[in-house]
């Protein structure tokens, strides 16, 4: 067992390891990346698997199909018997289909994702080079776009919410809206993934969206100039009932110093305790998840990393936590993923804090991101399951609240937060108890 310390800030630009629900963005698909941010509904979704990635249109010149004595010479001896079926179907289809020339380029991106989706993991797929630009941006937190949660299940891309201070916001479009054309082009039957990447662009061109709203009688159409939008990871505030209220939204590059910003300012006017709430928060990089932990946790082992072999990591806490002895109740629900499932996992597992909401989205697996040759992408890895402090295997599994509390269509649609006001009951009971 090897027990990792890890230094604050410390991010492998070149392979990262991430902890999340992101993929090339599809909760946050692209999503964070464009500005116009997909956040999924998640009851009973998969929230990013390979077989849903929509082929993007990159177009490339095309190449010259390499001969079979050079096909068989490029091949690793060991595997050339392995791989005379796919170099048989590469010259096939060369010799044989109707238009020609073929995108050699495109034909090769497709045997690697098509590879990748053979594994049979969600999270382990091929990223082209589009989508790996956008992953890379994805947790960065500032992005070009109308600025919109969008859900990606349906028969039409729908926003979710708009993103405060957004074009979309100013626009006037609302939750459920569903897009039906976009720059006139009908929707019907197009992904609503692919929908969604022709709604992305960069800041000061327009996009012309037309959408189905309930209540009216006729389409509504909305003319939007995209912007540069950056998108806290972290904002909080304090209660008029002396509560201070933290929400984390995703695990970025900025988490970190966002969030010890806000506990500054917070702290600083004595609350009484703390609600931290992670509620659709679908995850980012481990690192940050440890750094967040450590904010209210002393000591200790925050995540165990298990690998195929039976090997493990264990990272501890850092050891310089601002909200270590303060009472905590995190909220949970199910669309916290992975990181956000550190986070609380460990909070519960040292009764640092309790837990209020429903069960969160049981994603409990590391990926690495690997740049291939050639700027071709790059392919997400599936590359160990985490476990909590108790070794509490998360994946596919999630973590049981220790306040079962459901949010109902009537909660939403009235703003009322049921599980809101019953982390403030417990945190209530908390300090009466200290």
């Amino acid at each position: 067992m090897v027990t990792i310390t890890l230094p604050e800030a410390f991010v492998d630009k070149t392979t990262k390891t991430i902890l999340g629900v992101f993929a090339a963005l599809i909760l946050l698909t692209g999503s964070f990346a464009g500005g116009f941010v997909t956040r999924h509904l998640l009851d009973g979704t998969s929230l990013f698997p390979a077989n849903e990635n929509p082929p993007l249109n990159i177009l490339l010149p095309p190449t010259t199909a390499p001969t079979q004595e050079g096909q068989a010479s490029a091949t690793p001896q060991e595997l050339q018997d392995l791989f005379v079926p796919f170099w048989e179907a590469w010259n096939l289809v060369h010799e044989q289909y109707v238009n020609q020339p073929l995108d050699d380029t495109l034909l090769m991106q497709g045997a690697i994702r098509g590879m990748m989706e053979a594994v049979g993991d969600d999270y382990t797929y091929y990223m082209d080079p589009k989508v790996y630009e956008l992953e890379s941006t994805s947790l960065s937190g500032q992005y070009e776009g109308i600025g919109a949660y969008v859900d990606t299940q349906g028969e039409y891309l729908t926003i979710v919410s708009p993103i405060e201070g957004s074009p979309a916001e100013a626009a006037g479009l609302r939750p459920g809206d569903q897009i039906i054309a976009i720059d006139g082009e009908d929707m019907t039957g197009v992904a609503p993934e692919a929908a969604r990447q022709k709604v992305l662009g960069p800041a000061g061109t327009t996009v012309v969206l037309t959408v189905a709203r309930e209540g009216e009688p006729e389409p509504l159409t909305f003319t939007i100039v995209r912007a540069k939008i950056t998108v806290p990871s972290v904002t909080g505030e304090m209660r008029e009932d002396g509560i201070a209220y933290i929400d984390i939204n995703f695990f970025g590059d900025r988490t970190t110093n966002e969030l010890r910003a806000k506990l500054d300012e917070l702290l600083a006017q004595n609350p009484k305790g703390i609600i931290l709430d992670l509620r659709f928060n679908p995850g980012g990089y481990l690192v940050t998840s440890i750094e967040v932990a450590s904010e209210f946790i002393d000591e200790g082992v925050v995540l165990i990393e298990q690998y195929s072999d039976g090997s493990r990591d264990t990272y501890n806490a850092l050891g310089n936590g601002k909200a270590t002895d303060i009472p905590l109740v995190v909220l949970v629900n199910e669309g916290s993923a992975s990181a956000a499932e550190i986070v609380a996992g460990a909070l519960q597992d040292y009764g640092r804090a309790q837990l209020v909401g429903v069960q969160t989205f049981g994603k409990g697996s590391v990926q690495t991101i690997q740049p291939l040759s050639n700027n071709q992408g790059a392919a997400r890895i599936t590359i160990a399951k985490w476990l909590t402090p108790k070794e509490r295997l998360i994946q596919g599994v999630g973590l049981t609240p220790d306040y079962i509390v459901e949010m109902t269509d009537a909660d939403y649609e009235n703003n009322r937060d049921p599980q809101l006001d019953k982390a403030v009951e417990v945190l209530l009971e908390m300090i009466a108890q200290k």
